[in-house]
């Protein structure tokens, strides 16, 4: 019948849709078409808005620090880069817990991925199943990287002075009766350490896990990839930690990138 809506076949009400967002937005997305910016008469040509229309959003995105007017053209501002950044930092993260949750399911262990950055460890992503929990972190990993297999694992790539910066700031002390038990003693641990080698820790950190930490290392980035099992399957923990060491070369292209996150 004449003036009868179009049906909707979903049967969900329309979304409610702002029109000075979506034409703001195709600014956005034109201004970022041009490596060198360009002027606001042939964006609003590109976009099909209005001169005054795209002065208007031109000057309320510039404001924002979403642009930026240089020489009568605008470019990508701060705050557009930020979100750029995220959503790169965002799509970076995605491809590690994806790789994560491969090898978990391939290994049938948790896997922990983690990096030290700007003086302190950084556990980036940790994939599990209720059938092969992940370690409880009871106490605090940035502050107890003596204790446990990652943070072990991290030290071990960092030169003495840095070493020893981190144990200045984050002290040894016994959280189980298996700790070790000062900071010579762990230092010495770590100048011996093979470092193509996995770190183990036995119920150092939580008492009824052991764990084994692979170093990883790109330029001056240390990096480690970790497992855990109960340490009542402990004569699991090698066999696992070859397994990952194996999957972790054949993919190390997807987990270099990791590295930066």
């Amino acid at each position: 019948m004449p003036g009868t809506a179009p049906a909707n076949p979903s049967g969900t009400p329309p979304p409610t849709l702002i029109g000075s967002v979506q034409r703001a937005l195709r600014l956005l997305e034109a201004v970022a078409s041009h490596a060198d910016g360009a002027p606001a008469k042939q964006l609003a040509r590109e976009t099909g808005l209005p001169l005054p229309t795209a002065y208007h959003l031109l000057r309320t995105l510039t404001h924002e620090g979403y642009l930026w007017r240089e020489n009568g053209v605008f470019v990508l501002g701060d705050a557009a880069e930020r979100l750029a950044r995220g959503g790169a930092l965002q799509n970076r993260r995605s491809k590690i817990e994806n790789s994560l949750a491969r090898w978990r399911d391939a290994i049938g262990v948790p896997v922990y991925f983690a990096v030290y950055r700007d003086g302190e460890i950084d556990l980036v992503a940790v994939s599990d199943t209720p059938a092969a929990p992940a370690v409880d972190e009871w106490a605090d990993f940035r502050e107890t990287g003596h204790a446990h297999a990652i943070g072990q694992c991290l030290l071990s790539q960092l030169d003495e002075g840095a070493r020893r910066d981190h144990l200045d700031r984050h002290p040894v002390e016994s959280i189980t009766p298996y700790t070790v038990r000062d900071g010579p003693t762990l230092l010495e641990r770590l100048r011996t350490a093979e470092r193509t080698q996995p770190v183990v820790e036995r119920q150092e950190y939580a008492l009824g896990t052991v764990c084994a930490a692979i170093p990883i290392t790109a330029g001056s980035a240390a990096a480690t990839m970790a497992i855990s099992v109960p340490s009542h399957q402990e004569q699991r923990l090698l066999p696992a930690v070859d397994r990952l060491r194996g999957e972790v070369g054949k993919l190390f292209s997807s987990l270099a990138f990791s590295i930066s996150i």
